[in-house]
């Protein structure tokens, strides 16, 4: 009975050490990672134990979450039925900036709708060094559909002089910025990303937050409530690292979509930008902002974003390139390899993904536990990783059970979800897809080449050389059964694994520099 009671111990005391997830099963091979006050699941720490030594972490449809294993190189023969990956080292991309999510407004109201501890754990979860190590923060400029009402910092006019009533609101001063500066706290390298969803009401020409366009006689004026926006917040201590030139420029144009939105078309856009934004910005305290333009699907590359770069005027102010992947299905990614060999100067960002519903199968946005939401994230991350994506942005960090609150009836999924009267949240599959990259390639970590011979096993993998020199290989098997996987490294022989069904893994190793 005493060794009985010993063992117990000791699993305790290891289980406890790892963390592991807190399981709750949905049906249908649905399960989250339960969390609360007092508990919450997290990454293992790893050390190699000998130069030859590899790291693996493994999450599955079955349930295991960031399972840790440790393995060697070998130069023995390996399986004539696996799948062959082969790391190129040298064959260097992109510089990769980060991944993270959006501080929406319905976010911070769930996550503060929880307890103060377990919202300390939400937050360890997405930004501490124990967790998903987010360094990338999206941040609306106003209220989005993702807001319980519609609203500007600046919704009246100064009839007699034109000036603006600014005035950040309550969702500013008792969600945004304190759960912003904790999140700087828990991740000092953490980047902002600000965007405007529209202007205020009375500078558009339908008088109205949803569709209209900006009246040319308020661009500069517009200008200046976006750069008092950057000025509030830096003296809250959050500089902007970028600004986009607003969301979704092209949604009026989609007649089913009703959300907070102001319409560009390129030529006005450009005139702006090279009239106002730019030489503003970069008159301003804050000229090392990046102007990031687009900021929607990458269908418009070519039918909106060439146009728009086309005038040499506004090319210069312009930095990066922020993309949404909604269309993602429908078009190729080969317009991003178009677009970074026409603009190879230019950073390409992806900053906004979520799960819509398909209503006419479920009107629940939220499927909790879902794999297949979870793998769609996985494939999404590294086709555009493939393609000269250099950062990947969820969008809401954090819902309710209904997808929400959302002022536009626009409820989606997310990769964590709030049950407020348990005070507990929910870490769905989504969220360790994004964590298998998030937690191991740090910002400024380079994509390198990896070839793949027997293609059609529902092996998908992207590969990285670490700024620690650490080779990096996140693998997703999409397949019902297992796989067998060899990866070859030309300094260090090969690793031979076998994936489980259904899978994610995050292979790590150090590079061999004497070569």
């Amino acid at each position: 009975m005493m060794q009985r009671c010993f063992l117990v111990l000791i699993w305790w005391i290891q289980a406890a050490q790892s963390s592991p997830c807190a399981h709750r099963y949905y049906g249908n091979d649905h399960t989250v990672c339960v969390c609360n006050s007092t508990y919450c699941d997290s990454i293992p720490e790893y050390d190699f134990s000998s130069a030859s030594s590899y790291i693996r972490f493994t999450s599955d449809k079955a349930g295991q979450r960031f399972e840790k294993s440790e393995g060697f190189f070998s130069y023995e023969t390996t399986p004539e039925c696996s799948t062959r990956l082969f790391i190129h080292s040298t064959k260097l991309y992109q510089t990769i900036q980060g991944f993270g999510g959006a501080f929406t407004d319905s976010a911070v109201m769930n996550i503060k709708s929880l307890s103060k501890d377990a919202q300390e754990n939400l937050l360890s979860a997405y930004f501490s060094m124990k967790g998903s190590r987010y360094n990338l923060g999206r941040v609306p400029i106003g209220g989005t559909d993702f807001s319980s009402r519609k609203y500007t910092y600046c919704d009246n006019a100064d009839e007699k002089t034109s000036k603006l009533n600014f005035s950040l609101t309550e969702e500013e001063y008792e969600g945004k910025i304190p759960l912003l500066q904790k999140a700087l706290e828990l991740n000092p390298e953490l980047r902002l990303i600000a965007a405007s969803w529209t202007a205020p009401a009375w500078m558009k020409t339908n008088n109205d937050y949803v569709n209209g366009s900006l009246k040319e006689e308020y661009y500069q004026m517009y200008t200046d409530y976006l750069l008092t926006f950057l000025e509030e917040y830096r003296d809250q201590g959050l500089g902007m690292w970028a600004i986009s030139t607003g969301n979704e420029p092209i949604t009026e144009y989609l007649k089913y979509v009703r959300i907070n939105s102001m319409s560009w078309t390129p030529a006005a856009m450009a005139t702006w930008v090279s009239r106002n934004l730019g030489p503003t910005l970069s008159k301003s305290r804050h000229n090392q902002t990046l102007i990031f333009g687009l900021d929607d699907n990458r269908g418009h590359l070519t039918s909106f974003y060439e146009e728009f770069l086309s005038y040499e005027s506004c090319t210069n102010y312009i930095t990066g390139t922020a993309i949404h992947w909604y269309q993602d299905d429908t078009t190729s990614a080969s317009l991003l390899d178009q677009t970074h060999y026409k603009f190879p100067e230019k950073l390409l960002v992806l900053t906004e993904a979520s799960i819509i519903p398909d209503t006419t199968k479920s009107k629940k946005p939220v499927s909790l536990g879902s794999w297949n939401r979870g793998e769609r994230y996985m494939l999404n991350i590294i086709e555009n990783l493939e393609h000269w994506i250099a950062g990947w942005l969820d969008w809401n960090l954090v819902l309710n059970q209904d997808g929400g609150p959302s002022w536009a009836r626009n409820n989606v999924d997310a990769s964590i979800i709030v049950n407020p009267v348990a005070d507990e949240f929910y870490k769905q599959p989504m969220f360790y897809a994004i964590a298998h990259f998030s937690s191991f390639i740090p910002r400024n970590s380079v994509r390198i080449g990896v070839s793949q011979y027997n293609k059609s096993t529902g092996i998908k993998s992207v590969a990285f050389l670490t700024p620690n020199n650490e080779i990096v290989v996140v693998i997703s098997n999409t397949s019902t059964k297992e796989q067998q996987v060899t990866i070859y490294d030309l300094h260090k022989g090969h690793i031979s694994v076998r994936l489980e069904a259904k899978s994610f893994h995050t292979l790590i190793y150090k590079q061999l520099l004497c070569y």
